[in-house]
């Protein structure tokens, strides 16, 4: 039974399908229920972060838990609440399970740097998930009566890009960082600016025409605004 999720501070997209806009950095965690199981796209940028969206999904599943979890892309605050769900089965691009390993102590830099408090990033990065499962290609995951899709369309804003495609009377793509609404889309370091156009058309691709597309940061968007994006990319990256 869905309640209202909009008195969690939720936006509910479809029927046991949802969002949050996270405080600070305006991230955006997903949440998809189906019959047995339940799925979060994202965790957030600390574990006490990550333990309130542990808390609030419960409370809008009638207690029930998250048993799944899908990372977007590496980034810290996408990732470092992901220790505050216990027994969850994590996924991941392929390739994202080696670099959380290697690069613990730059994912704990970049949180400090962004303005997480120094003994909430060395908590979170102590106590980091390295995805069990990791996705080269497309996977389709059954949460009982509901299947959904997680693909790994990137590289484009890193270099493990995964998307979360939700199917129902419209469907509902999680994009990750890989659409930006509430600012310009953030090439760092790790971004591969020469194929991030192409990723985009992957995404568009799957999702078509009538998906509502959820950014990393900002609010929804439709497939238009998608694409031009896209455009808007590779004119500033100089690639078609």
């Amino acid at each position: 039974m869905d309640v209202r999720w909009e008195d969690f501070g939720w936006e509910r997209l479809a029927r046991g399908v949802g969002r949050r806009r996270l405080p600070v950095w305006d991230a955006t965690v997903g949440l998809v229920a189906g019959g047995s199981a339940v799925l979060l796209y994202d965790t957030g940028s600390t574990l006490g972060e990550g333990a309130e969206l542990r808390t609030q999904a419960e409370s809008l599943l009638g207690g029930r838990r998250v048993t799944h979890i899908a990372l977007s892309h590496p980034h810290f605050d996408h990732v470092l609440g992901t220790a505050a769900f216990p027994g969850a089965e994590v996924y991941g691009a392929v390739g994202v399970d080696s670099l959380l390993v290697r690069d613990r102590a730059v994912l704990r830099h970049d949180a400090i740097r962004h303005g997480v408090a120094p003994e909430d990033a060395v908590r979170a990065t102590d106590a980091l998930v390295v995805p069990r499962h990791v996705v080269s290609g497309e996977w389709t995951l059954d949460l009982g009566g509901r299947q959904v899709m997680l693909a790994n369309v990137g590289p484009g804003h890193s270099r493990h890009d995964l998307v979360l495609l939700v199917p129902g009377d419209r469907e509902v793509v999680f994009c990750g960082d890989l659409v930006e609404e509430s600012g310009d889309p953030q090439a760092g370091p790790d971004a591969i600016p020469s194929r991030w156009p192409a990723a985009l058309d992957r995404l568009l691709a799957l999702g078509g025409e009538d998906a509502v597309y959820v950014p990393g940061h900002g609010a929804a968007v439709d497939a238009a605004f998608v694409r031009a994006q896209r455009d808007e990319l590779a004119r500033r990256f100089g690639v078609s």
